[in-house]
């Protein structure tokens, strides 16, 4: 056997020997990736709160879009929606008295009890 033919003899077991290799290790890679992706904690589902500037005078749409409910929603759903936007914003819990005024004032837009800018800021 010549001395080229006895190298390429050696070469392609060697190739073949690598390709395995790597074809192990990216399974081993890929199969980390799956477990890591799996156990990590599912990413909860926030709702976003109005985060525009407030206008001089607050309209009804404005007030629905700071309690995240429909401009025509009923009595109950506005407070529900007030309770839940202020246990958020309460100013006993870190909150601003300035959003919690303003998300006040949105309940009684909404309510139809607004006497004008009561806010206030």
């Amino acid at each position: 056997m010549s001395k080229k033919r006895e190298n390429e003899a050696y070469a392609t077991p060697f190739l073949a020997g690598l390709a395995l290799a790597a074809a192990a290790l990216a399974g081993r890679y890929g199969v980390q990736a799956w477990q890591a992706f799996k156990s990590r904690p599912p990413k909860p589902r926030i709702r976003k709160f109005y985060e525009g500037g407030f206008q001089p005078t607050m309209t009804k749409r404005e007030a629905a879009l700071i309690l995240g409910i429909r401009e025509n929603a009923t009595a109950d759903k506005v407070k529900e929606a007030h309770r839940r936007v202020m246990v958020a914003n309460h100013p006993d819990a870190g909150g601003s008295h300035y959003l919690a005024s303003k998300i006040n004032e949105a309940k009684d837009v909404m309510l139809g009890k607004t006497r004008g800018n009561e806010s206030p800021f």
